[in-house]
């Protein structure tokens, strides 16, 4: 399984050989080639963010994105997909972000917007830094570690943005990474992924939850809260 392909690959080496001011401008270089290819992406069809279907030549899986309005005002909700992910044929992302409270839809807005762009910086640096320890370079490992630091740079953005209250708002994140027959959770908040398998008698479909909610219910959660 190739993780990288061959130009972040080398980017990733030149991360890992520099130091100070020479990382931080490589740092600074990654999150733009990430943008970069977020933009790309959108322009050929292969970046959803809206209800839909990914409709590009490359596909080569059914990808789409459904979200029903409710009843109570503006919604909150929203979602994005991703085939090809970091230029990778075999890797598709999917995000789902829930906002509550007066500044959930710009704060789901926002992280949606972000958090595709920032995982990929990080998925790079952190194949960087495993890259001197074999023994945690396994995809989970690269995954779990780059999910965790994107998670923390979008929660640190957002306390820290002058014009957003995240203190009465904010949103989930759920989001999934397929990676050939690989597929990562990483979730914070009551949004569930579930997967619908086929049944023991093989007539029909049924869902397994893949992730768990936190809730103040949950008493490791309401000891965070």
């Amino acid at each position: 399984m190739v993780l990288l392909p061959a130009f972040l690959d080398g980017l990733a080496r030149s991360v890992s050989t520099k130091k100070g001011k020479h990382q931080s401008e490589d740092e600074d270089g990654g999150r733009e080639i990430a943008k970069s290819m977020v933009k790309d992406s959108k322009k050929n069809s292969s970046l959803l963010g809206s209800s839909g279907f990914v409709n590009s030549e490359t596909s080569k899986r059914f990808t789409s994105i459904c979200s029903n309005r409710g009843e109570k005002g503006i919604n909150q909700d929203r979602a994005i997909v991703w085939e090809g992910f970091g230029c990778q044929e075999d890797i598709t992302f999917c995000g789902m972000f829930d906002g509550h409270g007066p500044w959930g839809h710009v704060i789901a807005k926002r992280v949606k917007k972000s958090f595709p762009s920032s995982l990929l910086c990080q998925w790079q640096q952190t194949a960087a830094s495993l890259s001197s320890s074999p023994e945690c370079s396994s995809p989970f490992d690269l995954w779990k570690q780059s999910c965790l630091k994107t998670f923390s740079l979008i929660d640190l953005d957002l306390k820290i943005h002058p014009s957003i209250d995240s203190y009465c708002s904010g949103c989930t994140a759920l989001t999934a990474v397929l990676q050939g027959d690989h597929l990562v959770i990483a979730n914070a908040g009551d949004s569930r992924a579930v997967i619908a398998t086929t049944s023991d008698d093989g007539n029909g479909l049924v869902p397994v939850q893949l992730s768990v909610d936190f809730k103040p219910s949950i008493p490791g959660i309401a000891f965070r809260c």
